[in-house]
């Protein structure tokens, strides 16, 4: 245990680096963490003094890994407050309803035919449906299309994925954690999973004005521990009904995020979140052996491409039902291709549920690709939406419009209000047009 310091060290300097190298080349940073921690681990010989293996510090790093988890589930809750649910109301059941229906389906016929056992292939839906809020939000910001008409119907997509990730963590728990066998014992652990999480939510909203009571604790030190306090001992007593750690932190998300705190508790949590995360997925890689990957590699070319053609469909039926353009609903089909986190997460309890080793293998590959893939089929999504307005002739091109047009880049006309810009670029309505986006769906410059 004396090296123990030291190897977190390393492997903080590590992420550090990695966290660099993502910035420098503006992708996602969950992958480059995830290849960092594959890149070390007990593959490597002993090195000495430097040793990268890791092995006197791997169970602390698991633990805080362990943490991390926690952390991002319980900041998702607090983005995604039970009121704004139901304010959203059809536009998310809608759009979701669709999106979910789709993946969840392909995923699930995907890994019977793969052979992989039914726990296994239940594992591989959920991993392959769920979509990564964090990088879906920052391409959103990066490419300055938060004011787009279907980024409204993006984040009711993403809103209902996690409402519906919250309620299959807990089958999915219920039924691996639990050990059940028989039909009546994984009827009786979705259940009661889904038991515990109706309840937490309804006594959540009964006590929000003593809640608001409650953490109204002017001292920054006292107030942190009490929020804490609540996180870790609603995640250890939802463990212990079978229910996973990640989804009581959700639950406390969704219950906090209507009291008066939402914003202190924001404020406190991200330090926390974003440290702790990264050791999460540095210590999936570090759990991996590159070597054995090799297996899976035709497995998760097959998801990837399944995957893709089901967003688009998705993308294009819910865009259609909330009256958005082919172009526009192309936008949504890729910009909620990417994997990420949350892929992960449902790994980490297939993993502690003792499944297949092939469902770790399959989710690093597969999260890898897609981490990288969705941001850029997002940035490129004019070339997308050109290639398969060719095929699907969707808005055909008519004479005098030029394909740049047909594309969604500006076209001059006279008939709209001019157009002031912000800092940054992001283009803003005049004050007749009362809009921050263009009627195509798209920002220039997008």
């Amino acid at each position: 245990m004396e090296h123990v310091v030291w190897e977190i060290g390393l492997a903080l300097a590590i992420m550090a680096l990695a966290g660099y190298v993502a910035n420098r080349l503006h992708v996602p940073i969950v992958p480059l963490l995830i290849l960092a921690g594959m890149a070390v681990g007990p593959h490597l010989p002993d090195t000495g003094f430097v040793d990268l293996r890791f092995e006197a510090s791997k169970p602390l790093i698991d633990f805080m890994g362990r943490i991390g988890v926690l952390f991002l589930l319980f900041y998702l809750g607090l983005e995604f407050s039970l009121n704004r649910l139901i304010r959203a109301g059809r536009k998310i059941l809608v759009g979701g309803s669709i999106y979910i229906g789709i993946n969840f389906t392909l995923g699930l016929l995907y890994g019977w035919l793969a052979g992989f056992p039914p726990r296994e292939a239940l594992a591989i839906a959920g991993i392959t449906t769920i979509t990564s809020t964090a990088i879906v939000a920052k391409v959103l910001v990066d490419l300055k299309r938060t004011a787009n008409p279907e980024t409204e119907m993006i984040l009711g997509m993403i809103m209902f994925d996690d409402v519906f990730l919250a309620v299959y963590l807990a089958v999915l728990s219920g039924l691996v954690l639990s050990g059940a066998t028989s039909v009546g014992g994984v009827v009786l652990a979705g259940l009661t999973a889904v038991g515990f999480i109706a309840a937490v939510l309804v006594l959540g909203r009964l006590v929000r004005p003593w809640l608001n009571r409650l953490l109204d604790i002017p001292s920054a030190d006292v107030f942190l521990l009490v929020v804490f306090t609540a996180l870790f001992l609603l995640a250890g007593f939802g463990a212990t009904v079978h229910v996973a750690e990640a989804v009581c932190a959700l639950l406390l998300g969704l219950v906090l995020a209507d009291t008066e705190h939402r914003q202190r508790i924001e404020h406190v949590v991200v330090p926390f979140r974003d440290f702790f995360g990264s050791v999460f997925f540095f210590s999936f890689g570090l759990g991996l052996d590159p070597t054995a990957l090799g297996g899976a590699v035709g497995i998760v070319l097959g998801a990837v491409l399944l995957t893709l053609v089901g967003n688009m469909v998705a993308g294009q039926l819910a865009g259609r039902t909330a009256g958005l353009s082919p172009r526009a609903a192309t936008n949504i089909g890729v910009t909620i291709t990417a994997r990420g986190e949350l892929s992960i997460v449902i790994a980490n309890v297939a993993k502690a549920g003792g499944l297949s080793p092939a469902v770790q293998s399959f989710t690093a590959l597969y999260v890898l690709v897609l981490a990288i893939l969705g941001p850029l089929l997002t940035r490129e999504s004019r070339a997308v939406y050109r290639a398969l307005n060719a095929v699907f002739k969707w808005e055909p091109v008519q004479p005098g419009r030029s394909r740049r047009a047909l594309a969604g880049e500006a076209s001059p006309s006279p008939a709209k209000p001019a157009r002031t810009a912000e800092p940054g670029g992001s283009p803003v309505a005049s004050p007749a047009d009362g809009r921050g986006h263009r009627e195509d769906g798209h920002d220039p410059g997008t």
